[in-house]
């Protein structure tokens, strides 16, 4: 089991010390999420709480991930980070190739590229993208990604596809090693597009009840589509979970990396710097360690 510390919503200036603290504890990974706006009336309901209100003021802090990543990486050697997830048809797809692609090189192989759909439609509008084609172009910027940042440094390469059309060309710098890609999203098409296209699936908030039988979903579907044997990460958000008995149950269910704020359950909720950089420690020694 690999561990990786969730910091959405912790304030900006306060992640370098809390990143350090993580990698020194032994955490495997930071995880952090993404969200270009919040609009002042969303029409549509949040999909991950039961009245489908966000749990999260508008003003809450929310930087660009991959700009977090690149000051973060700076200050730290071994650690690594995880868009969890990235608004990717929210973006066009080059550009996201090309600042994906410098990324992984400024950090050395560190970067996992969480990507997944946005449930806001203020969010397509204003951009001047279109939510009705999200899923599609979804799957053409995976594509699009895969022959940018596939590993083997720069090289030529083209698309041509319904949503997205360029002839050869090359991004440099390129990465050698291949970023994984990794899919969020917990409808049916989501768990399919992480078992044919992913290197691992991604879950938001969700109790081990709910989270056993996708991962057993996600499992068939894997084999379905040929890639039973492929590497394959797990990464699941448990509501609920906080001894090792409860991370070594969803071990035996085939998670292979949670992520998590231990904040949020040693009583503290949104904390100050001290108590998250305790509840860090706390952890590390009481789980990860173990």
């Amino acid at each position: 089991m690999r561990w990786s510390l969730s910091v959405g919503m912790v304030p900006p200036h306060e992640l370098p010390e809390l990143v350090r603290v993580a990698e020194a504890e032994g955490w495997d990974a930071i995880s952090l999420p993404d969200s270009v706006f919040f609009p002042a009336e969303v029409s549509a309901r949040y999909p991950y709480t039961a009245d489908g209100r966000r749990t999260w003021e508008p003003e809450t802090e929310m930087p660009d991930p991959l700009l977090t990543i690149a000051a973060l990486a700076a200050t730290t050697t071994t650690i690594r980070f995880r868009t969890s997830v990235l608004k990717a048809p929210l973006r066009e797809p080059l550009l996201l190739a090309k600042q994906v692609a410098t990324l992984a090189v400024l950090t050395r192989d560190r970067l996992e590229l969480g990507v997944g759909l946005s449930w806001i439609p203020e969010e397509f509008t204003f951009t001047g993208t279109e939510m009705r084609t999200r899923g599609a172009r979804l799957d053409e910027t995976i594509e699009i990604l895969r022959k940018v940042c596939g590993g083997g440094g720069p090289r030529w390469v083209e698309h041509h596809g319904i949503h997205h059309d360029f002839d050869k060309l090359m991004i440099s710098p390129a990465p050698e090693v291949a970023v994984p890609i990794l899919v969020g999203g917990h409808a049916d098409a989501a768990l399919r597009r992480a078992a044919r296209m992913g290197d691992g699936w991604i879950s938001a908030n969700l109790p081990p009840a709910e989270l056993a039988p996708m991962i057993a979903r996600l499992t068939g579907l894997r084999a379905e589509a040929g890639r039973a044997d492929a590497p394959f990460d797990v990464c699941v958000a448990p509501v609920g979970v906080t001894e090792a008995s409860g991370f070594d149950a969803l071990d035996a269910a085939g998670a292979t990396d949670v992520w998590l704020s231990p904040w949020r359950f040693y009583g503290r909720g949104r904390a100050d710097q001290a108590s998250r950089l305790d509840a860090v420690r706390r952890f590390a020694a009481e789980v990860i360690r173990r």
